[in-house]
């Protein structure tokens, strides 16, 4: 499996000789991250599931609900005067002295859509949760550059969805990574269903879409709702921290919200860590039961799931990447 490392060069870098590629993502003074060639390699292997025709813009390498020029067969249809004669099948003629037109599946590209919560409830966690959404960002958007698609980040803050420049080819990978660079928390609430309903509301082209949240929001479940309704193929990275799914706390405490700066006291015991857990595996069985109903995958995830883990063995599983 390959492995993730830690680097110091910046984004900015040229690729190197492939024998020695590496890409830097998301650098910075503390914690910069390298993905190293043999990471890359397998990334380039991957393509993110989208199990209907799709429409794109230009050629690609998708399965598209239009009929054009290929090597793959699909139909025949009657001839009609002006049809170019080089895509009539002779050998039907000669069988039947009829005239008909070979269609071809035509391959296009689509856009995958990327979209990052970037809330303050993201700011917290060991491994730090909005770090581990960056990371896994530029991996997913890394699959879709290197499958032809046109990718797509958006950042979800507040009550808006910020959409970066789209892109395509491998070689702009580099603007995705000075992109998700300079994204950091939001200060103060960040609605996500008000955030879904904006992202959609600009949306012109469908594809893949993948949502990388803590999912702490009231409306949780709205926005996975409104993202469904975009009719493109959903997936929720649910990203949670080792300290949220178990709570290192004893004795009496206040806790106090990211987002709001609001407060809580609770005196942590085994009973209070016991019924915080159980909460917790109801909340998540909710959510998945939305997606189920939705038919958006669903995918719980810890910050300390290595990279390459998440996106070979357990998106795969799940059918968000083949």
């Amino acid at each position: 499996m390959p492995d993730d490392r830690i680097g110091a060069a910046g984004a900015g870098a040229a690729l190197e000789p492939a024998r020695s590629r590496q890409l830097d993502l998301l650098p910075s003074a503390v914690d910069p991250t390298v993905f190293d060639e043999g990471f890359l390699r397998q990334l380039e292997r991957l393509m993110l599931v989208s199990r209907t025709a799709v429409h794109g813009g230009i050629k690609g390498v998708r399965r598209s609900a239009k009929r054009g020029q290929s090597v793959e067969f699909t139909d025949y249809r009657n001839y009609i005067a002006g049809d170019d004669l080089r895509a009539l099948d002779w050998n039907v003629y000669a069988r039947l002295e009829k005239l008909f037109i070979k269609l071809f599946v035509e391959e296009e590209d689509v856009t995958v859509h990327i979209l990052l919560d970037a809330s303050g409830s993201m700011d917290g966690g060991s491994p730090d949760k909005l770090q581990f959404g960056k990371r896994a960002a530029a991996a997913l958007a890394y699959v879709g550059l290197a499958s032809y698609d046109r990718v797509c980040v958006s950042v979800l803050q507040g009550r808006v969805a910020r959409r970066f420049a789209a892109v395509r080819g491998t070689g702009r990978i580099f603007q995705v990574l000075a992109d998700l660079s300079g994204v950091n928390p939001a200060p103060g609430p960040t609605d996500l269903a008000a955030c879904a309903r904006h992202y959609a509301a600009q949306l012109t082209q469908r594809g893949p879409m993948l949502l990388i949240s803590d999912l702490f929001d009231a409306n949780a479940e709205r926005a996975i709702s409104e993202l469904a309704g975009t009719r493109c193929e959903v997936a929720v990275l649910h990203t949670l921290s080792p300290e949220e799914l178990d709570p290192p706390l004893e004795g009496d405490l206040r806790l106090v919200d990211r987002e709001t700066g609001g407060g809580v006291d609770i005196t942590a015991d085994l009973s209070t860590i016991d019924e915080y857990k159980r909460r917790l595996s109801g909340w998540q069985a909710s959510l998945e039961a939305v997606s189920s109903k939705r038919r958006v995958a669903y995918v719980p995830t810890a910050t300390t799931l290595p990279l390459a883990d998440l996106v070979f063995a357990e998106l795969r599983r799940r059918r968000v990447v083949a």
